[in-house]
């Protein structure tokens, strides 16, 4: 019954961690702009400094949204199965992303007949870059993944199982920062996305991707005791 339990929990976050991988790919080109925090804006008398904290305008793709996601799920496997089963997982999330690449290329190449719903303008104006928005996502995935499941361990080992916290943020962060750059410098260079827009995309993203990051904490704690608990882990896994 436990090892039943445990595949179980590792084959749905495993779904959670594809599923989420492929949906940053598949929307990545849609890009919105919103201001989270402008209920914190005071007037003139709460400070310069602050109102611009709090009147930040995002501007990030919708593949953005999921892509958190991800990290978090690594985070959980990691702490629940170990650094093998989290590699796996990030190495199955890359099959994954290649062979709904080539199903999209294929669709691409296919003629629409007359009456499709969508034409073939528009489905190559949607998915026409999954190519190389995939290509520079993958290469920057694999880095910014398997970076951040050692620095986890790292972490984890260092504080002796203890700080959960820590190991959590301290591995997501500097991991969404390499990931950030990295596929953003490859987008542009691919052309993609214009030069013009890499540095508020960047700033936007990895802002947004940390300011998840440090509020998925909370969800992280949740998550890891009802799993121990579910699963009747007495002592935590650091191979």
């Amino acid at each position: 019954m436990k090892t039943q339990r445990s595949e179980t929990v590792y084959m749905i976050l495993a779904a959670i961690f594809i599923s989420s991988l492929v949906a940053c790919n598949l929307v990545f080109q849609k890009f919105f702009s919103f201001t989270p925090f402008s209920f914190l804006d005071f007037g003139s008398e709460a400070g310069t400094l602050w109102n611009r904290f709090a009147n930040y305008r995002f501007e990030i793709s919708v593949g953005l949204i999921p892509y958190p996601v991800t990290f978090l799920v690594t985070d959980l496997i990691s702490e629940l199965y170990g650094k093998r089963k989290a590699n796996q997982v990030v190495t199955a999330g890359l099959v994954a992303s290649f062979f709904v690449l080539f199903i999209v290329l294929i669709g691409d190449a296919a003629t629409a007949t007359s009456w499709s719903p969508v034409s073939d303008g528009v489905f190559s104006q949607v998915f026409g870059l999954t190519g190389a928005a995939v290509l520079a996502s993958m290469m920057a995935y694999l880095l910014a993944q398997y970076i951040d499941i050692r620095i986890f361990h790292f972490w984890k080992k260092l504080t002796k199982g203890k700080m959960l916290w820590l190991r959590n943020n301290f591995s997501t962060i500097p991991s969404q920062l390499i990931d950030t750059a990295s596929v953003l410098l490859l987008l542009c260079a691919f052309g993609a996305i214009d030069w013009d827009k890499f540095w508020i995309l960047f700033w936007s993203g990895f802002a947004f991707k940390t300011s998840v990051a440090l509020m998925d904490t909370p969800l992280f704690y949740l998550f890891t005791y009802l799993g121990r608990r579910y699963l009747g882990i007495e002592q935590e896994i650091s191979d």
